[in-house]
Formats: structure tokens, C-alpha cells, sequence
């Protein structure tokens, strides 16, 4: 059975250096809306049995207040 080529993409065990500093860059473009953060973001991904574990971690000073839109 032959994959399409999207799926072949998905079918990954490892991200690049160049695709985990993207990865953290956007996660901490979020992560800014909520905490005042310190420094860069760690992401640690790992193979388990059902895909792959995402652990980010990342310093923040303070919790930002949100305002909710009404």
C-alpha cells in the first residue's frame, strides 16, 4: 500500500535542530500572552507507545492578568 506523500511526512521519529528552534519560538510567542518569561524555551520529545511526549519548559516571573473580551 503506497502512502500519500503528506502522510509519509507525519510517519517522523525525529525533528530537526532547525524545526525544534521553530517549534520553541512559537510555543513562546504564546507562552508571552500569559507569563512574563525569562529566557528561551526547552522542548524535550520523546517516542512513546501510542506517538510522542511534548515537554516544554520555559522560566516566567509572573502569571499575566487576562482580561476576557465581553
Amino acid at each position: 500500500m503506497r502512502q500519500k506523500r503528506g502522510a509519509a511526512a507525519l510517519e517522523r521519529e525525529i525533528m530537526t535542530e532547525t524545526e525544534r528552534g521553530l517549534f520553541r519560538r512559537d510555543v513562546m510567542r504564546v507562552a508571552e500572552e500569559y507569563f512574563e518569561t525569562e529566557g528561551d524555551a526547552e522542548a524535550d520529545i520523546t517516542r512513546t507507545e501510542n506517538g510522542f511526549s511534548v515537554c516544554i519548559l520555559f522560566k516566567a516571573r509572573r502569571i499575566k492578568k487576562i482580561w476576557s473580551p465581553q
